[in-house]
């Protein structure tokens, strides 16, 4: 029986992003070690469901500790290393690096690593390039150089992450990988008729400014001056990130009256009122909220920027607008508020995009042949 090991930095994460490819991994007969460093009680125990077995281990989350992540570091190695597991599959920033440095100290014959977007190091900012984020980029640079050359493979979600870490030198072109984002089960999301009677927007994100939020809320504060019986929607919750909102900016929002914020809670049944799916964020790997709306049939107005632009061919089943655009946002919203038939001819053409490019059966398996673990190798 060969045996993985992925590395993650939340527990969540690997029920809700990984759920499905854990089991095909253990539908393959690969025994699954899944890494994290916040199990509760109930998240192992879903885990554990799942058919993978939960270990923790030591990281900090956020933040740059560069004693205390290479002291654990160490300890992850320390760990790989009792586990001995074939293949290390990591995903998220430090996971990556540090997971990735601590499997070849653990002398893993094989490691793969995952870039699901840049994050907030490598998206620009409105404020431009401060001395302490230049640094930081740097630091971080040199970091994934180092990690990535012992990796195996590197999976990207978008052609544009590929080009910046390839002419940064950050990574070899022959270890490249690229897949479409981390799918949905169209099953499990279903079309569903959007809402046409009172027309609503939708975005889905952690409360970060990159994810284009104050946008979303500047355009609300336009279309409610004309057609104050609009709803936008907001879900997610506050992030530690540096990019992170405050929950006063937030709720100042929501006193306002333009945004109607539930807070961190499952999309799916939010979607079910929504007419048009919105992300105007700054850049992505291949955002997953994104393709839940297609899924279930929603229109969708999102940036012109990396990741974002692979969810929408525009004027087919949504529509792109500049990066920090908050005009073009409006005027993207404005063309369903005054045309409200093209909610539903869209829609339908998001379900029929979501089911070539993001069924994640499809995606998992192209996943197990670069992990190498597909019953085909």
């Amino acid at each position: 029986m060969k045996t993985i090991a992925i590395i993650s930095n939340q527990a969540f994460s690997l029920i809700n992003f990984r759920g499905k490819l854990i089991q095909a991994l253990v539908d393959e007969g690969t025994r699954v070690y899944a890494l994290a460093p916040d199990y509760s009680d109930e998240l192992r125990q879903t885990l554990k469901l799942l058919g993978a077995e939960p270990i923790d281990y030591n990281l900090v989350r956020t933040g740059m500790n560069p004693v205390m992540d290479c002291f654990n570091m160490f300890r992850l190695a320390i760990v790989l290393r009792s586990l001995r597991p074939d293949v290390t599959f990591a995903y998220y920033i430090k996971p990556v690096i540090f997971g990735t440095l601590a499997a070849w100290l653990a002398r893993v014959p094989y490691r793969v690593s995952l870039i699901a977007g840049l994050g907030y190091v490598f998206t620009d900012s409105s404020e431009g390039w401060s001395r302490k984020r230049l640094l930081l980029r740097a630091g971080v640079s040199w970091l994934y150089q180092l990690a990535l050359g012992r990796a195996h493979r590197v999976v990207f979600q978008n052609e544009d992450d590929i080009t910046e870490f390839v002419q940064a030198g950050l990574v070899a072109a022959e270890k490249v990988v690229l897949i479409s984002g981390t799918g949905v089960d169209l099953n499990q999301w279903p079309i569903s008729p959007p809402c046409t009677q009172s027309i609503t927007f939708l975005m889905a994100a952690r409360l970060l400014r990159e994810k284009g939020i104050v946008q979303y809320a500047d355009a609300a504060r336009q279309i409610k001056e004309h057609y104050p019986e609009v709803r936008f929607m907001l879900l997610g919750g506050l992030d530690p990130n540096p990019g992170g909102l405050k929950s006063a900016e937030v709720q100042a929002w929501v006193d306002d009256g333009l945004l109607e914020w539930p807070g961190h809670v499952p999309v799916q049944p939010w979607l079910m009122q929504t007419s048009v799916y919105v992300l105007p964020s700054y850049r992505e790997g291949l955002p997953r909220s994104t393709q839940e709306a297609m899924a279930m049939g929603r229109a969708v107005i999102t940036t012109d920027a990396p990741g974002c632009r692979e969810t929408v061919d525009d004027g087919v089943n949504g529509f792109l607008v500049p990066v920090r655009d908050v005009n073009a946002l409006v005027a993207a919203m404005l063309r369903f508020i005054e045309n409200p038939d093209l909610i539903e001819s869209m829609g339908q053409q998001s379900r029929r995009l979501a089911e070539e490019r993001f069924d994640v059966h499809r995606i998992n398996a192209k996943l197990l042949e670069v992990l190498g673990l597909s019953v085909l190798d």
